[in-house]
Order: C-alpha cells, then structure tokens, then sequence
C-alpha cells in the first residue's frame, strides 16, 4: 500500500503529502499520528510542529523558510503563512568524508560515439550552422529550410497533409505525399541555431555570447560548423576564434566562416555557403561510430517545471546517476545557481578546495545582488507552476533541486561559458530559466542533458539530447510524448531510487550509443537560448 506522507529527512519539522489529504483525517509515519487540520493537496507540506512567527521551517534537513505567523501542526504551510529564509554561509567549514557507490556494473561497459582528435567523444555527430550576430538569422533560416528539404527526412509530413486536405477538401489519404522519408546522409546531423545578440549590447555580451558558441563547436557533439558574419558587428569573426583558440589550442574541427560584407551579394554568398558547407558535410558524414569507455560521456544535470515530488523521486535519482559516473571517471555537471540558494554551507564543504568554495560563493553573491539591484531577488524564483505544486519557497526548492548533484566531491567551479575540464561534479553559474540553463549547460561541454520534470516541459537543444524525466506518474500518462523515463516509481513505492538512477544510467548508454531517441528529438526541439547578463544600450 502506497504511503500517504514522508518526511525526507530525520531532521526535518514539516510532513509531505504524497497523496491529497483532508481536514479531520489523521494519518501516520513511522508510528507518529498526525492529525490533519486543513486540507492539503499532494505534494504540498504540512507542519510536523506547531510553530510561532520566526521559527524556522526545515525539510531536507536544511533551513527553508521562516515562518511570518503562528502555524499550528497539521495544518498546511503556504506562501502566505511561510517566506523565504536560508541560513548565512561565509566559508568552507569542512570536508567531504566520500565513498564512491559501487559500479563494477558499468566499469567495463562501453558507448558507441564519434571520437575527436582532442581525446572528446560525442553521443551525436552534429553539423552546425550559426550566426555570429542576429542580422544574419534570416539568412540561417533560409539555409535551414534548404538543406532540411534537400538532406533530411521530413518527419512532420503528416501536419503538412492535413492541413493540405482541408486546403483541398480531401481525406488525408487522398493528398499526395511528395515527402523525403529516407536521410541522404545517414551518419551526420545538420542542425541550425540562432540568437539575438552579438551586436547592440555592451561589448561583454558579445564576448560571452563568443564564448559560448565557442562551446558549442568545442562539444564533441559537433563535428564542424558553419558560421555567418556580416562583418559590422560587436561580435567580430577573431574574438569567436580566439575564444574557441583559448579553449581548444589544437582543435582540427573544419570551421567554415563567410562575412557577407566581404562576400557581396546574397545570391553570390548562398552558392558558396551551400557548396562548401555540403562538402564539408560528406566528410564529416564518414566520421563513424566506435566504442569508447562509459567515462567519456559528460553529464549535464537540470530541472525545470519543478513540483514538490521533484526533489524526492527525479532529483534524488540524477543525484545517483551523477555519483556512479563520477566514480567512473566522467563529468558531471550542475547548474541553475539561484536554486542552490540555502545549500551553499553544503556545497562548499563539498569542494575539493578553498579556492573552488571561495569562486563558488563569490559566483552566487555576485548573481543575487545583480537580481537585488534589479529590484527582485532569489526569493522570487520559484514560479506560478512550482508554487502551486508544493514549492513554495526558493530554499525549498533549492533544497530539492541540489540533490541532482549527488554527494560526490566538487572538483571545478565554472562561470558560464567556461567549459569543463576536470572529471567528476562540476558546478556552472547559470540561471534557473529552463532555457537558459540547457544552453549553457551544453556550452560548457554536456553530451547529454538530464532533465527532470513534474509539470511537463517540451524542450531540447540543438546538439545534445535532452533526456526528460517525470518525477510522479500522473505527469507521464498525461504527457508521455515528452517524458522518457519515468521517476514516479519512487513515489508509489515500486522502486527505489537507487533503482530509478541505474535505469537511467542504461538508459544513457543506450541514448549515447544511438540506439534510442529522446522525445525531444523526435519532436525536433531544438532550444537555443543565450543568458543575457548586461544591458542593452
């Protein structure tokens, strides 16, 4: 019989709801009866004490709020009777006592990618097209359109047929399909990507847009790219380089540049972008797949559409996924510092130094006071969407959200477009935007993006797959053409969470290896999306 309610951890003063609850009920844990005051929806908490105005609410064994009024026990915590609250952290204060899961499971276990000269491996063999600065996206969507109609195959011909028979007035069955169905190139990728910046902002934005891009082709996910200048632009074709130059020094990726103010006229800049681009292509298309160790794989680590099962079943599990491969020897990497507010004495404890704790901090100060200073704060992080489903206060969510990350040592601290260098976890500063987060995280050197969810979330990336992940049930019988794997099992009671997070580590292997295909993929959700971080002028 499925439990009604848990406490995550022993320390804890507040009582989760895995079911919805009501007023007069009384349930019990762990031989502990609770009388239920007010109802309380699934996902939701209710006080495991009575509490005055200023005591502080813990769950995760962490401060998570404060609460503004008296609260009496059994009755349901909301934003109007809890706020925000996270205890201070000034330095390391000690050290990660670590010992790594077993995983003789998968020490010899191999994936099936695309090797690059600099010793990376990616999961896809990806050809790229992007601009260096938005005045060229018209250009990059009609490259799209071209090449996508002549080398691909059109997946979503069926859209296109029905709405023809409405155009026509006929059956589906009776419109022709004039269609591609089969790849022309059937070891190569070709995928497109645009942005609003690299020009009209500060000078800084357009360096870090360089460098994220730069990460991009870095990505062993990318096997050569194109890229289209104008030639005007902040974003000159030798700061990309050069960023791309300082991250890999001895990078042989075939990069292909053409600046439309030096080439002259559209038609004459199309035939060569085309022509070379295409040749480029076939080579890069004779680029096969080989067996490679499992640590080659690296990691990212995202939720996004959050509820209140997130942390306990979907987070938890990527928390196991991050830790087997950092005892493997891969990266992993966790992102989205405004939803480590409130875990920050943790994390830093659990850097391998003083200097990765202090860059660390010093990273997640700098972000809150530039929210401070634009009149918001971490305490508006959590969205309508988290609220409604049991998050109701920043630190709470971060509380859940850093389990992602395992237990394993801290071995890096990046800032955004960074790009990673040292196996195990790896901290990026990037925002809590779904979007945002993926792009970079891909940036600084992802090769699969694990991404959970409790709300639904359609989104991918261009180059890297992004694996979604349910935290309950209900979410993936409603939505299952977006969810992959399904973590609701933990709060059922059908499997652990040791269980859900080896699942997805042979599930990885097999996604990195090209045997199976994430939803996102399939759906062609391809997200770009740069963090923005100065003004424009």
């Amino acid at each position: 019989m499925m439990k009604k309610v848990l406490k995550v951890n022993p320390k804890d003063n507040v009582v989760v709801a895995l079911m919805d609850l009501y007023a007069g009920e009384t349930v019990d844990l762990d031989g502990t009866p609770y009388h239920v005051l007010t109802d309380t929806q699934a996902k939701h908490k209710f006080a495991g004490e009575d509490f005055e105005n200023g005591d502080h609410i813990v769950m995760y064994g962490v401060m998570v709020g404060k609460a503004n009024q008296t609260i009496q026990k059994g009755e349901v915590i909301t934003t109007e009777n809890v706020k925000h609250q996270s205890e201070p952290v000034f330095k390391k204060t000690g050290d990660l006592d670590w010992t790594p899961p077993n995983v003789d499971r998968w020490k010899d276990k191999t994936f099936n990618g695309y090797y690059r000269s600099d010793g990376q491996v990616g999961t896809k063999n990806v050809w790229l097209f992007f601009p260096l600065v938005f005045c060229e996206n018209k250009n990059i969507e009609k490259l799209k359109d071209i090449f996508e109609n002549e080398l691909l195959p059109q997946k979503e011909v069926s859209y296109k047929n029905f709405l023809r028979s409405l155009i026509e007035e006929k059956s589906v069955e009776e419109v022709v399909d004039n269609s591609r169905n089969e790849n022309i190139l059937d070891n190569i990728e070709v995928k497109f990507i645009n942005h609003q910046g690299g020009c009209g902002g500060i000078r800084q934005d357009s360096e870090l847009l360089a460098k994220l891009l730069a990460g991009y082709v870095n990505n062993p996910n990318v096997a050569g790219a194109t890229v289209l200048s104008l030639g005007c632009q902040n974003l000159q074709v030798d700061i990309f380089q050069n960023a791309l130059k300082e991250m890999s020094p001895n990078s042989d990726k075939e990069i292909l540049v053409f600046e439309q103010q030096q080439i002259g006229t559209t038609d004459k800049m199309f035939q060569m972008v085309i022509k070379d681009s295409f040749e480029a292509i076939k080579r890069a298309n004779k680029i096969k797949r080989q067996p490679a160790p499992v640590s080659k794989i690296s990691i990212g680590l995202e939720c996004g559409g959050s509820d209140g099962f997130s942390g306990i079943s979907a987070n938890p599990a990527l928390g196991i996924v991050s830790d087997i491969f950092a005892a493997l020897g891969g990266k992993t990497i966790l992102a989205e510092f405004p939803e480590l507010c409130g875990v920050e004495q943790e994390l830093m404890n659990r850097c391998v130094d003083e200097e990765k704790a202090d860059k660390f901090l010093t990273l997640m100060k700098a972000f809150e006071k530039s929210v401070v200073d634009a009149g918001s704060g971490f305490d508006m992080n959590p969205s309508p969407g988290n609220i409604k489903d049991g998050l109701i206060t920043d630190a709470m969510k971060s509380a859940g959200a850093s389990k992602k990350g395992g237990t394993a040592p801290i071995v890096d601290v990046l800032d955004y477009g960074e790009y990673i260098s040292k196996p195990g976890l790896n901290l990026l500063n990037t925002p809590g935007n779904d979007a945002e987060c993926t792009t970079g995280l891909v940036g600084a050197g992802a090769t699969v993006v694990l991404f959970t969810t409790g709300l639904g979330n359609p989104m991918g990336n261009p180059i890297a797959p992004v694996v979604k992940i349910s935290s309950n049930t209900a979410l993936i019988n409603k939505m299952a053409d977006i969810i992959d794997v399904n973590a609701g099992t933990v709060i059922t009671g059908e499997k652990s969470i040791q269980e859900v997070g080896e699942e997805i580590v042979d599930y990885i292997i097999e996604l990195a290896s090209g045997n199976v295909e994430t939803k996102a993929d399939q759906l062609k959700q391809d997200v770009f999306i740069p963090w923005k971080r100065g003004v424009s002028l």
